[in-house]
């Protein structure tokens, strides 16, 4: 296939679907360097083999994963022109975002609870690497959140049709990245202790 060829329309869509797996190869990176640092540093003396993740963390890797088929649901209701639904889908996928966050902040509570911290005298190596990947997840989920309302907005104005979803679809793509990011880094902390 000639990138060259197509519409300006059909060239633009190329170019930004590009440049976000640009930005997604660049994310998969920097995980993939923080992950390798964490299992360097498992050689450690000083490291927690005994640290149970958060129970929050569990319902969080559960709400995302229903989010990002609400957020498949949307597309998939637009797509065949059905714009009340996508509606009620795009809502509820950024309430289920919302409630990921939250649930990752009480995972954080939980994590203190048991007098595990960040930093100072009762951090450890090991609980320092979890909130390092867990808070760096979660900025790039803030930056999804935003990209799911700017959609939801689009979707009100109603710029969104069949035949025209770029917008809708790069978000979506984006969406189903944090959450299969999550779901490893989760099933990463988890079995990798």
């Amino acid at each position: 296939m000639d990138l060259t060829q197509g519409t300006f329309q059909e060239k633009q869509a190329r170019s930004k679907k590009m440049m976000l797996w640009f930005a997604i190869i660049s994310m998969v990176m920097m995980f993939a360097g923080l992950t390798s640092a964490y299992i360097v540093s498992q050689e450690r003396s000083d490291w927690l083999k005994d640290l149970v993740l958060p129970t929050a963390f569990f319902y969080s890797t559960l709400v995302i994963i229903a989010s990002s088929v609400t957020f498949h649901l949307a597309k998939t209701a637009t797509e065949q022109g059905k714009y009340s639904p996508a509606r009620t889908y795009l809502i509820l996928t950024l309430i289920l975002a919302i409630a990921f966050v939250i649930l990752q902040f009480v995972g954080f509570n939980e994590i203190m609870a048991d007098k595990y911290f960040f930093t100072g005298k009762s951090s450890t190596v090991t609980t320092s690497f979890i909130y390092i990947i867990t808070l760096t997840h979660l900025l790039h989920v803030a930056a999804g959140i935003i990209v799911l309302s700017v959609v939801i907005y689009n979707h009100f104005k109603q710029k969104y049709k069949q035949g025209q979803t770029l917008g809708l679809e790069l978000g979506a793509m984006f969406w189903h990245f944090l959450d299969i990011l999550w779901v490893f880094l989760f099933l990463f902390l988890y079995f990798l202790r």
